[in-house]
C-alpha cells in the first residue's frame, strides 16, 4: 500500500447528534426573545472575500429596511474541516449562533435533534417570497413532515471537467464526441484514461476531493447506495456496490487508469485529463488549455446525477429565532437568491435556466450549462447523509482504508464495513 496515500475522509471526533440534543435541551431554559433591535450572527465556512462582501451587502440592505428589528448581522467564518464540530460545541455550550450553514451530510442529524427552527410558515407569509418556486427535490433533504427546516442555499451539480488537449495528444476522440456518440460512461472513461496515461504520462481521471462519500459519483450509476432509504440497513455489501468498488479498484491497480489517492495532480494547470468536481470550480479555468464540461459518466444503471448541497437554517437554541427566520426569508428571497447564484446555484426553478445561469456564470456556455445543470438537477441525488453520520463515518473510514491496496479483497472489505456500522445504523 502507498504509505503516502490519503484515507477516506476525516475521522469525526464528536457525536454530533448528541451534542445538538444537549444544546436543544439547554435552549429550553433560554429567556424569552428580546423585542428590540438585535444583533444576529451567522456561522459560515467560507472566508472568500467576494462571498462575504455579497452577504454583507444583503445584510446591510436588510438592516436599513428593518432597523427596528435587527441592528446588525455578523457573518462568522469557521474553517470547513472543523466547522460542524465547532458549531455543535457552541450549541451544546449555550453559545449558539442565530443562523448557521449546515453540511448535507449532517442534515438528518440537525433535523432529528430539533436543532433547527421551522421555516415554512415564515417563508410562505413573506410578501414576494414565492415559496412554490423552490424545487421540491432540492428541499427534500432539509424537510420533515412537510416542514422546511433549512433553505438549501447551494445546490451545485457535480460535473466532469475535461482537458481536451490531452485527449488529442493521445489520439483519442474528445469526451464531447464520446458524449454525442452515446459512449460517455465509466467504462469508456477508464479505457481512455489508461490510454492517456500510457501515451502522455499524465493521469487520465481523478476524483476530487478524495473521501469515501465522493465515490457515490461512481456507485450511484451502478445502482448502489450505502444504506437503505430508512437509514437502518447497511448496503455496502450489496452486489451493486461490490461491482462499483471493483471497477474503481481495477482502474487504480490493474489498468493504471486512475491515480492512487494521495497523488498530487492539478487539473487546472493541465496535469490531468479529467476531473469530477463541483460546478463552482470551473471558475478556476484560465484558458491555458482547451477544456470542456460534461455531466457525470453513465454506469450500468444509467445516468446518475449528484448535487452537493448546503443549507442555511435558524438555530432553535438561538436567542433571536423570530428575527433570524425573518432575516433568512429576506436573504433567500428571489432577488437575493439571484445575486447569490453567481457563487451558489439556487434551488429556485425560475433561476435554473441556461440563459439566467449564463448571466452570472461567465466561464461556461449556455449549452454547457443546459447539459450539466438544467438537464441534471431535477433528478439528482445528494451525497450520502445519515442521522448518525459522524459516528458512522468514524467507524467505516478505517475499514475502507483497506480498500486502497493492490491485493485488497473488495467483497471482504465491504463486508467489514457493514460489520462496523451495523450497530450504528440500528441505534
Amino acid at each position: 500500500m502507498n504509505s503516502n496515500r490519503r484515507t477516506f475522509g476525516a475521522r469525526a471526533s464528536l457525536a454530533v447528534g448528541s451534542m445538538l440534543m444537549v444544546g436543544v435541551l439547554a435552549a429550553c431554559t433560554t429567556p424569552a426573545e428580546p423585542t428590540g433591535p438585535v444583533d444576529l450572527t451567522v456561522t459560515v465556512w467560507t472566508a472568500n472575500e467576494d462571498h462575504l462582501a455579497l452577504f454583507e451587502e444583503i445584510a446591510d440592505a436588510y438592516v436599513a429596511e428593518h432597523g427596528d428589528a435587527v441592528s446588525s448581522v455578523t457573518f462568522e467564518p469557521i474553517p470547513f474541516d472543523s466547522y460542524t464540530s465547532t458549531l455543535t460545541t457552541r450549541v451544546a455550550g449555550n453559545d449558539s449562533p442565530d443562523l448557521a450553514w449546515v453540511l448535507e451530510s449532517s442534515a438528518p442529524e440537525f433535523l432529528e435533534s430539533g436543532a433547527l427552527a421551522p421555516l415554512t410558515e415564515t417563508l410562505e407569509a413573506t410578501e414576494g417570497y414565492d415559496f412554490d418556486d423552490l424545487s421540491p427535490s432540492a428541499l427534500a433533504l432539509w424537510s420533515a413532515d412537510s416542514e422546511l427546516y433549512a433553505y438549501p442555499f447551494s445546490t451545485a451539480p457535480q460535473i466532469t471537467l475535461v482537458n481536451n488537449d490531452l485527449f488529442t495528444k493521445a489520439g483519442l476522440p474528445t469526451p464531447r464526441e464520446m458524449y454525442d456518440a452515446g459512449n460517455w460512461n465509466w467504462q469508456s472513461v477508464a479505457e481512455a484514461s489508461a490510454t492517456i496515461t500510457a501515451k502522455t504520462g499524465a493521469p487520465g481521471y481523478q476524483v476530487y476531493p478524495v473521501s469515501w462519500q465522493y465515490l457515490s459519483i461512481v456507485w450511484n450509476s451502478f445502482g448502489a447506495q450505502p444504506w437503505s432509504d430508512d437509514y437502518t440497513t447497511c448496503e455496502f455489501d450489496s452486489p451493486e456496490m461490490i461491482e462499483a468498488f471493483e471497477y474503481v479498484h481495477k482502474s487504480v491497480y490493474a489498468t493504471d487508469s486512475f491515480p492512487e489517492p494521495g497523488s498530487n495532480y492539478d487539473f487546472f494547470t493541465g496535469q490531468i485529463a479529467l476531473l469530477t468536481t463541483g460546478i463552482s470550480q470551473a471558475a478556476k479555468l484560465d484558458g491555458s488549455f482547451e477544456w470542456d464540461a460534461l455531466p457525470l459518466p453513465a454506469g450500468p444503471d444509467g445516468q446518475a446525477n449528484i448535487i452537493g448541497q448546503a443549507g442555511i437554517g435558524a438555530l432553535s437554541s438561538g436567542k433571536n429565532v423570530t428575527q433570524a427566520t425573518e432575516f433568512l426569508a429576506y436573504f433567500t428571497n428571489p432577488e437575493n437568491a439571484a445575486k447569490l447564484s453567481q457563487f451558489f446555484p439556487a434551488p429556485r426553478t425560475s433561476l435554473v435556466t441556461a440563459e439566467k445561469l449564463a448571466d452570472v456564470n461567465t466561464t461556461l456556455s449556455e449549452e454547457q450549462l443546459q447539459q450539466i445543470v438544467v438537464d441534471t438537477v431535477g433528478d439528482a441525488k445528494t451525497f450520502p447523509a445519515h442521522p448518525n453520520f459522524a459516528a458512522i463515518s468514524n467507524a467505516l473510514t478505517p475499514k475502507l482504508d483497506a480498500f486502497w491496496s493492490a491485493d485488497a479483497d473488495v467483497p471482504s472489505v465491504l463486508a467489514g464495513v457493514c460489520s462496523a456500522i451495523d450497530p450504528l445504523l440500528e441505534r
